[in-house]
């Protein structure tokens, strides 16, 4: 952080139009001051994700109402931090100066310095945990944790349940294998070929590589839900795999430029009728669920994949890595 005559500035990797990650650039504006029930974070980590290149590319067109018609309103990147509170707002609860907490702020902002966020989102880090690992858990295992449940996946008594997931090799998916496992689950999982001994580590009995294996191929009424993290396979394929009471859950899915997944979400919704639903994911922050998840990282009981960790300097390069669409777990850009 840097002062001025006038007010204190930081450096933050910014990019004022929609497009690729290669026009973010770093630049000096002014350092958040937290309102009402919000905390100002020296960032200390931010973990990645598609979400962050779909908000960079403005895409769909449908989120631009929400996130900015023309441009971003919120031009610095990044929706999972973990960082020290460095500046207490009025009516702020659980929350103490110096102290290290996580969690996520959806409209983005933690690829800088310092980022305010609303403290009801944070949860204390464990002295055990590092700030790299705690960042990663907020958006991707969160929304592998909702998933799950959304199945309910563990929840319910009986044998064993048995769980497909699809995309297990990113970074929802190797979340949603650990923690499918470590409710009891038989695990199947889709991934690359190069990924499969990963994916079977984290606790997949079987992996299968869908441009080698159909998922037509497998049998009719194997799994009691199937959570579709990669999207695009045809929705009544993934119903078929599903037995009768079981769920498909729709944690994303590939869509046009304008609409995005929506039309294949309602199409979910007209297919459910019966007993074999399809029930789409609109995950959302848990600070309890997010407390949960570092009490089990904290335990050794989940890990999440960190494929790539960058300087703050390179920030750029992380998100256009993102970009690219291949990563393999998570993502870390580690605070300046």
């Amino acid at each position: 952080m840097t002062e001025n005559a006038e007010t204190p500035t930081m450096t933050a990797w910014r990019r004022e139009t929609y497009g690729p990650a290669s026009g973010t650039t770093l630049q000096q504006i002014p350092v958040p001051v937290p309102g009402r029930g919000e905390v100002v974070l020296r960032v200390l980590a931010t973990g990645l994700n598609a979400g962050d290149v779909r908000l960079l590319l403005g895409d769909p067109l449908l989120v631009r109402p929400v996130f900015g018609l023309t441009r971003p309103k919120h031009p610095v990147r990044g929706m999972e931090v973990a960082g020290t509170v460095v500046s207490v707002g009025p009516d702020v609860v659980g929350a103490e100066l110096g102290e290290d907490v996580v969690g996520e702020l959806l409209g983005g902002g933690e690829l800088g310095e310092y980022v305010r966020v609303p403290a009801s989102r944070l949860v204390p880090i464990p002295p055990d945990v590092a700030p790299g690992v705690a960042a990663c858990l907020p958006i991707a295992g969160g929304t592998a944790w909702q998933a799950l449940d959304l199945a309910e996946v563990g929840l319910r008594g009986g044998g064993a349940p048995r769980v497909l997931i699809i995309g297990a090799s990113g970074g929802v998916g190797t979340f949603a294998v650990q923690l499918a496992a470590l409710r009891g689950a038989e695990v199947w999982a889709t991934c690359g070929a190069r990924n499969a001994p990963l994916v079977e580590y984290l606790g997949a009995v079987r992996t299968l590589d869908h441009r080698t294996t159909p998922l037509s191929d497998l049998p009719a009424e194997r799994f009691d839900a199937v959570i579709d993290i990669a999207g695009g396979m045809p929705l009544r394929e993934l119903q078929r795999l599903v037995a009768p009471g079981g769920t498909v859950v729709l944690v994303a899915g590939n869509g046009g430029h304008v609409l995005g997944p929506i039309p294949r979400l309602l199409s979910g919704m007209f297919l459910s009728i019966g007993s074999r639903r399809i029930r789409p994911l609109a995950a959302s922050p848990r600070p309890e669920v997010l407390a949960k998840l570092l009490e089990l990282v904290a335990e050794g009981r989940v890990a999440p994949v960190i494929e790539r960790e960058y300087p703050f300097a390179e920030a750029s390069a992380a998100l256009a890595h993102v970009e690219a669409g291949h990563a393999v777990g998570k993502v870390v850009v580690h605070g300046s």
